[in-house]
Order: C-alpha cells, then structure tokens, then sequence
C-alpha cells in the first residue's frame, strides 16, 4: 500500500510550525527509518499516517484514502502505530486482552482474531505471559506487548516509534528478526530512531529530517556519506562508518560483513 505526502505543512496550535513543506513517497514494502535531532519533525511526520494529526497544509494519502478525510478507527485498518512509550498503548488487564484489544475492533470474525492473536504473541515470545498484568512486566516486555498488540491487527504499514528504547541486547536483536520477517511479509515498515547502528543494520532506505524538512532520503551508503549534513542535525554516521573513514577505506560501509571486505580489500591493495 502506497503512502504518498504531498507538500505537508502542520503548525501546532503554540505556533511552532513543526513540518515545512515535506514530500515523500513510500511504495508498498518497503522500510525506511527516519533519523534527525529532537524537534526534526519526525514524530509529527509519522503520526499524519494514522490521522491523530490532521494536516495545516498538503495532504497525506494512505493507499487511496486521503488521511484528512478518513478517521482514525478507519486508518487504523491500514496504519498500526507503536508509540515510543508503551505505557501511553497499553490500558487492558492481562497480556492476551491487551492484544486482543486491535483486531477485535476492526470486527474481525472471531476466529481469525484469535488467529492473529496467537500468531503475535508468540512472534514476540509472549505466550507464557498471556495472563499476567502488562503493568507487572518490564519495561522490555511491556513492548514487546505493545508491538503484539498492533502485529495482531495485520496491518499493511507498522510504524515503530524509537523501537529500541530501554531494550536490552536480546531484545534488540529479536527486534531485528522481527523487521526482517516482516519484511518477508510484504509490510512496510517506517521506524524512527535515533539508535543509528540499529537503523544501519535494518533498514536500507534512510529519511534525515531537520527543522520539519527533509534533508536527505536515500540509500544508507548514500545518506551515511554526508557527514556534513548529518552533522548539522547531531547525527553521526554509524561506529562501523566512521572508522573505515578514519581508515581511508574508500568507501562507505555501515555493516560488520561490509566492513570486513572493504578492509580485506584495503590490505590487498596495500599489498599486505
């Protein structure tokens, strides 16, 4: 499903106009990451999407559906959103209920609910926890009951919003698995982060946004290379980039395997 922003102004009611004039197209299945300082303009990017914003000016279209027009229980069929916070999602009494909350909503048939219930809890490693209080659990697992509960609703496009934060190591690596099957799956997903390394490694389509513009959009060998951009957002290339840089390697590279052949390559041409 097709996201396309047309020229996309928002001006909060304080006056602080948070988005100038953004463009952007999205096919479907594809991911992105949208990258920039605090007050870039990310956050109220992406929650045009679901319409919990309504644009100043321009216009946001999900699929054929014009955003302005569409109302929130409508967009959220096509859009799931997972807030940064999971503890502004989540209101149920226990784990299953929580995830459940989504697809029953959208009046699904009961059967395929609790298809799609079981299919999400156990994608985030949940079905021991089905009747435990999310509020009893950690702040790692309250998120991942948070992005069950959108999972289970199959929307076409998931938008994760600093999915990274407060996760431990395992957590983020499961995160990573999780992107890649359903990139398999044929969703789009558009993730915002400023956990670099993390975008690096799991998106190939990188979105820099500055003073509610877009910067650049492109490539992550293409985006990682303009360091002076991304520094006048406080956004550095990742650890793996900015040492073949220091090395002279010649090329950018953002991944452990790029790394390594770019650096194999390097000593053969120094005939070492």
């Amino acid at each position: 499903m097709r996201i396309q922003i047309d020229n996309l102004h928002f001006t909060y009611p304080s006056g602080v106009e948070a988005l100038q004039g953004v463009s952007l197209t999205l096919e479907p299945g594809e991911q992105a990451a949208i990258v920039g300082q605090n007050g870039a303009g990310k956050t109220t990017l992406v929650r045009h999407l679901n319409g919990l914003l309504q644009p100043t000016r321009g216009a946001v279209r999900v699929g054929d559906w014009l955003t302005h027009e569409t109302s929130v229980a409508k967009l959220a069929a096509r859009v799931g959103y997972v807030f940064q916070n999971p503890d502004d999602q989540l209101f149920k009494g226990d784990v299953r209920d929580e995830v459940k909350f989504g697809p029953t909503n959208l009046g699904l048939a009961p059967k395929q609910v609790e298809a799609q219930v079981d299919e999400a809890l156990a994608l985030l490693e949940l079905m021991d926890k089905v009747e435990v209080n999310p509020y009893d659990l950690t702040p790692t697992w309250r998120k991942r009951v948070a992005i069950a509960a959108i999972l289970a609703m199959d929307t076409a496009i998931i938008v994760l919003d600093e999915p990274t934060t407060g996760q431990d190591h395992r957590s983020v690596q499961h995160l990573a698995g999780l992107i890649q099957h359903l990139r398999e799956r044929g969703k789009t997903i558009i993730a915002i982060s400023h956990d670099i390394d993390f975008v690096a490694e799991n998106f190939g389509r990188i979105i820099v946004m500055g003073q509610g513009r877009v910067l650049l959009d492109g490539p992550a060998e293409s985006v990682f290379a303009q360091e002076e951009i991304l520094g006048s957002t406080y956004v550095q290339p990742p650890q793996l980039a900015r040492l073949a840089s220091r090395l002279e390697l010649g090329q950018v590279v953002y991944t452990a395997e790029g790394f390594m052949t770019a650096y194999h390559h390097k000593k053969i041409s120094n005939g070492s």
